[in-house]
């Protein structure tokens, strides 16, 4: 009867333990969450926010990025070269420095936006931005559906999710415009559809290719930005704020001309 008591007293106090450590990880993430939402910036991450930068390993499924849900990513790295050279053939290039210059007009119009951040697109700032980069960046083949992702998109409302390949249904001839495993359903393009969309609560789903899902990311991305400054949430003086807005703006400019990252393993 002894052992047996000392038996149960060692499991709970094991029990005890872990629960404890469960406790203390909790309190530490709590912390981290808190200091994330005061300091986070696109472009310095934390990747728990962002999950379409995190690789294949480490991401979670169904995390949600200012009201955009985004999930883990199903496409393949890039493919390699075919060929590695020898050693002796290849040249090392120095790595150049990229420097930048305020361009005048355009901090103008951010810091004209700043002392009264708003959403609606009647300001220089934004105006701008829809102009040149937003409305380019989700101009797709299929223009009423475009309209639709970027309404969503700004209603924080786009629900962009992986697509189980070995699971995918067989596309009906009466959903030919939510496009397919094969059809992306913004260009109309055969590619291969690893996620697809859902705008607000509508049932239907769009297949989106990787392109267009990058595309509508780097939107997405922006407008979490500056969601964040207008509620106050970022940390960081007026030229850094601006500088963080101008890499995104280069980043859609980027993900339109159709270059887009793939998960790496």
């Amino acid at each position: 009867m002894v052992r047996e008591a000392n038996v149960k007293r060692a499991a709970a106090e094991k029990q005890l333990k872990e629960a404890q450590g469960k406790i203390d990880v909790l309190q530490a993430e709590v912390t981290a969450l808190k200091t994330l939402v005061l300091t986070s910036t696109p472009s310095s991450p934390n990747r728990q926010l962002h999950p379409q930068l995190q690789s294949a390993g480490t991401r979670g499924a169904h995390k949600h990025v200012g009201g955009h849900i985004r999930n883990k990513s199903a496409s393949g790295p890039f493919p390699s070269s075919l060929g590695k050279p020898e050693p002796s053939s290849v040249s090392i290039q120095p790595v150049a420095k990229e420097d930048r210059e305020v361009d005048s007009v355009l901090y103008a119009e951010f810091l004209m936006w700043k002392e009264n951040p708003s959403l609606e697109r009647s300001s220089a700032f934004l105006s701008r931005i829809y102009r040149e980069d937003i409305g380019p960046c989700l101009s797709f083949t299929r223009s009423e559906l475009s309209q639709l992702v970027q309404s969503a998109v700004e209603n924080n409302s786009l629900t962009i999710e992986p697509v189980a390949m070995s699971a995918l249904p067989m596309v009906k001839a009466s959903a030919v415009e939510c496009g397919g495993p094969k059809k992306c359903a913004l260009s109309g393009m055969s590619r291969l559809c690893r996620h697809r969309i859902k705008l607000g609560d509508k049932g239907s789903y769009y297949y989106i290719s990787p392109s267009s899902r990058a595309r509508i990311t780097a939107v997405c991305n922006f407008f979490t930005y500056i969601r964040y400054i207008q509620q106050g949430l970022v940390r960081h003086d007026a030229e850094q704020m601006f500088w963080e807005v101008m890499r995104l703006r280069r980043e859609m400019t980027v993900a339109k001309l159709g270059f887009y990252l793939t998960d790496q393993g």
